[in-house]
């Protein structure tokens, strides 16, 4: 198989949840920048030929310097403008995704305890599954659910039926430029891409992710990542996920 993913991984958020004015992509976890495990994995998987940071302008330089440089990743990276939305940010690392990638990985760098195995089997997913446009890491629910209007309870839907949705979310380049397309043209905001894919009539996959990849938004999210990955730094099993070991290979 070529190595025809590019991996567009969206650095762009202000880290008003966060509480740091800087954001949060490089914040020191474990001993590295935040955003750098992220682009670890990417870089560890041979299907990925690319990688798009999308950052805002004026930290292009910082990010590079501290985030980028040091770690000698193998795997050609370029940087997009970030835009005013996440919807905006994606847009632009799509929009900065050379020709002749067949599919495109989107990734939040606020979750950086993602696993170059868990990208693989969504790549291989999207890929054995022709109808389909695209393959959502994700995991089903295990909380029981409530629709609630105001602070009152209307009904308990099944949780069977729910997934909570991560990242990397993976699409077939064109079936996710038709639907940033759509939803630019009718003012539509989605709350991730798939969400986009969907609203035009793509098929989507849900694909089981590690429980473990979880989203650095709140400052006290720190800790449990900081764990996990401290754990596999010395963990010999895990040596992959610390980037001790060599490129996956393809799926």
């Amino acid at each position: 198989m070529p190595a025809d993913v590019c991996a567009v991984i969206v650095a762009g958020g202000c880290g008003q949840r966060f509480g740091n004015p800087g954001g949060k992509q490089l914040v020191n976890v474990a001993g590295r920048p935040l955003m750098t495990w992220s682009i670890m994995a990417f870089d560890r998987s041979a299907n990925v030929g690319r990688i798009v940071v999308v950052c805002p302008p004026e930290r292009a330089g910082e990010m590079r310097r501290l985030a980028i440089d040091p770690f000698g990743f193998a795997t050609p990276l370029s940087i997009a403008e970030a835009g005013e939305t996440r919807q905006d940010s994606t847009r632009a690392g799509l929009d900065a995704v050379p020709a002749g990638y067949a599919y495109v990985a989107v990734h939040d760098a606020a979750r950086p305890l993602i696993t170059t195995e868990a990208i693989d089997r969504a790549i291989c997913a999207l890929r054995c599954t022709p109808a389909a446009d695209g393959a959502v890491c994700g995991q089903p629910a295990i909380d029981t659910l409530k629709i609630v209007r105001g602070n009152a309870i209307q009904s308990t839907p099944p949780r069977s039926m729910y997934w909570a949705a991560q990242t990397p979310q993976i699409f077939k380049v064109d079936a996710l430029r038709r639907a940033h397309d759509a939803a630019d043209a009718d003012g539509f905001v989605g709350t991730d891409d798939s969400s986009l894919v969907e609203r035009v009539g793509g098929h989507v996959l849900c694909v089981d992710s590690p429980r473990d990849n979880l989203k650095v938004t709140l400052p006290e999210d720190l800790r449990p990542v900081t764990a996990i990955l401290l754990g596999r730094m010395s963990d010999a099993d895990s040596a992959q996920d610390s980037g001790i070991l060599g490129r996956a290979p393809l799926v």
